[in-house]
């Protein structure tokens, strides 16, 4: 790593308060870049807008998506930026180069049957982490919370009596979720039962706020969730490529094909804007779709 790549994300922390999570991806990105360059025998000095797509061309031939690819952009973008500042080169090349067009994928989405299917045998375990596992699955699935909102989730968050949650959200936004019957039993079996048992195990305070831990009585992480997950499907043997967004689009699109408007499903989700969760509408025309060639009796004639 060069001197300006260490200062660069010492600002990043330090000056600008970036979270460990982005730092590392800045940092990758950069050091991705500058392997480009000494393959190619060059220096910093000398990138150019041909040198950058040079350097796309061969990202996208290695099947890299144009999501990826947009974000490795914004990275350096910054990062020339910066040394613009310090006068370590004279412009910024990157601010002449687009960032290619990104398809909108729409996201995994599991059937009812699966879900279904995913609580029953997860709740068929008899190992002890079951209690915490299942609690998980229901608000993630019932509640459709973000992974960061679960994880961040507080004892006095949680209203036992109305069933809700305070959440907060994106930019600390508040919002109340309700959470269904299932996801109360599950809560006050893991709350009354597993809880304890993992804080006093640890020789931990009992006074620990964060509702969910990890099997060393501490706040589970995000990446700590994935794993959960995969421990679940590895468990249940329902290998649906598990993922806390899966969920949580799986969560809004069943709302949506019950019934549910779009303005309560943004509410519920803690979209800032309508736009982000007409997403839904084109996942459910999908599936219609889908369900008129598979059992629609002229749904398979060309």
């Amino acid at each position: 790593m060069t001197r300006e790549q260490k200062e660069f994300l010492e600002e990043l922390k330090f000056g600008l308060n970036y979270s460990d999570k982005t730092i590392d991806s800045y940092s990758r990105d950069i050091d991705k870049f500058y392997d480009y360059l000494y393959r190619e025998g060059l220096i910093i000095n000398q990138v150019d807008v041909q040198i950058i797509r040079n350097y796309l061309n061969i990202e996208l031939s290695d099947g890299i998506s144009p999501r990826s690819i947009s974000r490795h952009l914004a990275a350096l973008r910054h990062f020339f930026n910066y040394l613009v500042e310090k006068q370590i080169i004279p412009q910024n090349p990157f601010i002449f180069v687009n960032s290619p067009k990104k398809s909108r994928n729409l996201p995994d989405v599991l059937y009812l049957e699966q879900v279904e299917r995913l609580f029953e045998l997860n709740s068929l375990r008899n190992d002890e982490l079951m209690l915490r596992d299942q609690a998980i699955l229901e608000v993630l699935y019932g509640s459709g919370l973000r992974v960061s909102e679960l994880v961040n989730l507080k004892r006095q968050d949680i209203n036992l009596i109305n069933r809700t949650m305070m959440i907060f959200g994106k930019g600390k936004k508040e919002r109340i979720v309700p959470f269904s019957k299932s996801a109360l039993e599950y809560i006050k079996r893991y709350e009354n039962e597993l809880r304890p048992k993992l804080l006093e195990r640890n020789k931990i305070d009992f006074d620990v706020e964060y509702f969910f831990l990890n099997d060393l009585g501490r706040k589970i992480t995000t990446r700590g969730i994935e794993f959960i997950l995969n421990e679940i499907e590895r468990k249940t043997g329902c290998y649906y490529s598990l993922h806390p967004h899966t969920l949580r689009h799986t969560f809004a699109t069943h709302l949506l094909e019950g019934g549910a408007s779009l303005r309560d499903i943004q509410e519920l989700l803690g979209h800032e804007s309508l736009n982000a969760t007409q997403i839904y509408t084109h996942i459910t025309l999908e599936n219609m779709q889908k369900q008129l060639r598979n059992f629609h009796p002229r749904g398979k004639k060309k």
